[in-house]
């Protein structure tokens, strides 16, 4: 039986020692393969911003910003429920921030995917916190050396799902939803049921282009019918919290970022006909003015974005 904690009663005994984790998430830059590589997991890695001040949703749901993914913070009637802890040595911030706005005990975690970037404080919560996930994030984050350490055991997941699996009852429900690759294997889709706000992960990092993890299962070709589907089958939602943009986006702003996904593969098929390099079709690569907003260059994959990364894996299909 899992124990809950109270928040004013907790006090940080010792700096948490996590080596290395594997840290993508937004921070990864460079070619494909590089996804999954082993980097720094502690707080200030990347250049992240420091953790910054819970900002409010509404009466129930805040979000934190800075140190890695976007953070949830949702106040049920028993209790905290977490969604993402950023990266390693920054549990004592986040919960810092809670205590600002209740006293309420933290009962769960749940992790969207399994970077460093998004589970790397996991081990911080003691026991008594369940960690629920997608079951491939599960088996990704095994894989992890941090989580191979027996002292942070406690940071693994203690409950999966499949496809579908809802948290808590009534009006404070939280369905968790799985429609296929994307970012990862495993990427999960947090829905706030009453507030109508849905935390994406980095499924929907940004308006731009995303990080494709083949490392960890994610897939170029599938990423924008995976949207697609969250799109079609995820219903009242307004409100979408990234995993790493700076503002909240419009329920409409994620399923764009499904059209934006399935118009760049439809590009990198036809560049694949005509022989073109990955860097030729990012240079002819042109979106309606709709995406004027986007990022497309630099970053993701090299010069040639994500054409790379989808090349070679619709080469081997």
């Amino acid at each position: 039986m899992k124990r809950t904690f109270v928040l004013g009663a907790l006090t940080l005994t010792g700096v948490i020692a996590v080596a290395v984790a594997t840290v993508v998430g937004q921070a990864a830059q460079g070619r494909p393969g590089g996804e999954g590589r082993q980097g720094g997991a502690r707080g200030g890695g990347f250049n992240f911003p420091p953790v910054g001040k819970i900002e409010k949703i509404n009466d129930k749901l805040y979000w934190l910003q800075g140190q890695g993914g976007n953070t949830a913070v949702y106040v049920a009637a028993n209790g905290v429920v977490i969604v993402d802890t950023k990266l390693a040595n920054n549990g004592q911030a986040i919960l810092d921030q809670v205590k600002s706005v209740t006293d309420k005990p933290i009962t769960h975690i749940i992790n969207t995917h399994t970077h460093g970037d998004h589970t790397g404080s996991n081990q911080f919560f003691p026991a008594s916190v369940e960690i629920v996930t997608q079951e491939n994030t599960a088996e990704n984050m095994k894989k992890m050396d941090v989580f191979k350490d027996p002292a942070n055991k406690n940071g693994l997941p203690d409950r999966t799902f499949k496809d579908k699996q809802t948290l808590l009852n009534g009006g404070d429900a939280i369905d968790l939803y799985y429609y296929g690759a994307a970012h990862t294997n495993g990427d999960a889709f947090v829905v706030f049921r009453a507030s109508r706000v849905m935390h994406a992960g980095d499924a929907f990092a940004t308006k731009g282009l995303p990080l494709i993890d083949r490392n960890n299962g994610g897939s170029g070709v599938a990423y924008g019918e995976t949207i697609g589907k969250a799109g079609n089958g995820i219903k009242n939602v307004d409100t979408v919290i990234t995993g790493h943009s700076t503002t909240l986006m419009k329920w409409q702003d994620f399923v764009d970022y499904g059209e934006f996904n399935r118009l760049y593969l439809t590009a990198a098929r036809d560049a694949l006909k005509k022989g073109q390099t990955p860097e030729q079709a990012a240079m002819e690569f042109k979106l309606p003015d709709k995406f004027k907003d986007y990022t497309i260059t630099g970053g993701r994959g090299g010069p040639g974005g994500n054409f790379g990364v989808i090349f070679e894996e619709l080469g081997k299909k």
